[in-house]
Order: C-alpha cells, then structure tokens, then sequence
C-alpha cells in the first residue's frame, strides 16, 4: 500500500513538472501583463504565479479531465481580481493606463483567448459589463489619455510680449 502510494505521488510530481514546465511561461507573462510590472523584474507577478500553481497541484488529483492550464489560469485571474484593490495603479507598459479589472478582462480575452461569456462567468459579471470593460479598456490601450502640456519656456513668452500688434 505504501510502495502504491509512494508511485502516485512519483507520478503525479512528474506530470505537474511537465505540466509546469509547459505552462509556466505563458502564465508569467499573464501575470507580468496583470501587474505591469517590468518583464525582468517582476516580483509582484512571480508571487501571483506561484500561488496560483499551488493551488493547481493541491486539486491536480481532483481535475478529472479538466484543462489543467484552464484551471491555472482561472486561479491566476481569481487570485489578481481578489488582491486588486491594493493595487492602484500600474507600473508601465501599454497597459499602465488601466485599472485592474480592465487589465484583467483585456489580457484574459486578448493574451489568452479566453471567450467573454467565459470571462463573465469566471469574474461572476454580466456579459454586458464585461463587453464594456473590454471596449473601454481598449480605447485606452489604442488611445491613451496625454499627460498635461508642456508649459512653454519663460523666453517664448517675453517674446511674445515685445511684438507690436
């Protein structure tokens, strides 16, 4: 009985590495797009990834058939949305402008391709809400607001000032 479950155990370690080692990329690179941080020095999404895969490998005997990257990724997302509210603001990259739930839905529809009824779903919003977080976040990603106007230097203005009307 032992020796059986010392092999299971064998074995589901090497599924979850191959699996893991498959994944784990494509994952950070979620996550580094859900935090904004830098892609060489992203702790904050490290941290998420690591979390998220804990999760995977405590329920990968339970997955039945389940999409273990579905389930990774679904973790992931979860995980951000719940520790959101601490973060305010973004650090840089394209989607430095948006808002946590914005980012969240763009990378899940457009980095990962996942369906919007699907986002719906997993963030428990109506399918319209997400449809318009989406088309919001995208304006901003195409069109980002413009930081105030430079204030013109002090011997532009004097020299305005000296022309005769």
């Amino acid at each position: 009985m032992r020796e059986r479950r010392a092999f299971q155990n064998a074995r589901r370690a090497r599924e979850f590495e191959a699996f893991v080692a498959g994944a784990a990329g494509r994952l950070l690179h979620a996550a580094t797009l859900l935090t904004t941080e830098p892609a060489d020095d992203n702790p904050r999404a490290r941290k998420l990834l690591t979390s998220a895969l804990a999760q995977t490998y405590a329920s990968w005997d339970r997955l039945r058939g389940e999409d273990p990257y579905d389930r990774a990724r679904k973790e992931l997302a979860l995980r951000f949305a719940r520790a959101a509210w601490h973060q305010h603001r973004g650090y840089g990259g394209v989607l430095r402008h948006l808002g946590p739930q914005e980012r969240l839905i763009l990378v899940l529809r457009l980095y990962e391709g996942v369906g919007e009824e699907q986002v719906a779903a997993l963030l428990g919003l109506p399918m319209e809400r997400v449809h318009a977080i989406h088309a919001r976040a995208m304006a901003l990603v195409l069109h980002p607001p413009r930081g105030p106007a430079p204030a013109a230097p002090l011997g532009d203005a004097a020299a305005l000032e000296e022309v005769p009307s």
